[in-house]
């Protein structure tokens, strides 16, 4: 119950950002529309909506991250954490209580993706809602960041983690506008050691109806996802701790 009422304190500080969700959803369908005219110009198959639409929604989950920052960050910093802090709320209250409302957003941009994807061109199928599914653990790995940044830093540092350098990183590795079999070396690698480009191959599987190489690409996902929760649940922890001790 105490959970409960926290996320929806939570959820109630999230819609009255109206600017940011609008930005948030916005964005992404704007690259999407925007790469769509650029394939529909050139001869080569380049940006295919369907190769290009999975790509989009992992990128577009960048913004959740800077969501959950920011919030997480705010709140360390005014006296409302403070006074939540002699609640008998744990870390992994807290933790739970910043994610369950942010998850509806996540999924719903995801949504707002595919819907406008089928206005390109993307075909009508039930491997739309098997890649919603599938991409379901991104949503979770990218509110974890949010909320492990936000446990680290204060909010205009999240703003550059998270606006900044997180687009970057989930844009270029994530292989949504190139193959990065193409640079290799080095780059190839660190792109398949992080778990941007498996979440990318996992969505593609998926809309493609290709099941079976679901798996493991969504495995280094939801590894990333669940280490990256506890992280955050033990650096929430320790920051209550050290936090508390200096009142």
């Amino acid at each position: 119950m105490r959970t409960r009422a926290f996320a929806l304190r939570n959820y109630k500080e999230i819609i009255r950002d109206k600017l940011n969700i609008a930005f948030g959803l916005g964005f992404p369908i704007i690259i999407l529309l925007l790469l769509s005219m650029i394939q529909s110009n050139i001869p080569v198959s380049l940006f295919e909506v369907d190769k290009l639409t999975p790509g989009i929604a992992v990128f577009g989950l960048s913004f959740i991250s800077l969501f959950s920052g920011m919030l997480i960050a705010k709140d360390r910093s005014s006296s409302f954490m403070l006074r939540l802090f002699t609640s008998p709320l744990t870390a992994g209250n807290f933790i739970i209580g910043y994610t369950i409302p942010l998850l509806p957003l996540a999924i719903a941009q995801i949504t707002v993706c595919f819907i406008v994807a089928l206005f390109l061109g993307l075909t009508v199928s039930i491997n739309i809602l098997m890649t919603i599914v599938v991409l379901i653990p991104a949503a979770f790995l990218f509110i974890a960041i949010g909320l492990l940044c936000g446990s680290v830093f204060n909010d205009k540092q999240v703003g550059g983690v998270c606006g900044a350098l997180l687009t970057n990183l989930s844009a270029w590795l994530s292989g949504t506008w190139f193959d990065v079999n193409l640079v290799g070396g080095a780059f190839k690698a660190i792109a398949n050691a992080l778990p941007f480009i498996h979440a990318v191959n996992a969505g593609r599987a998926a809309l493609a109806g290709d099941y079976s190489t679901i798996f493991p690409d969504l495995w280094w996902v939801i590894a990333y996802a669940v280490g990256l929760t506890v992280l955050a649940i033990v650096v929430f922890t320790h920051k209550m701790n050290s936090d508390s001790s200096n009142t």
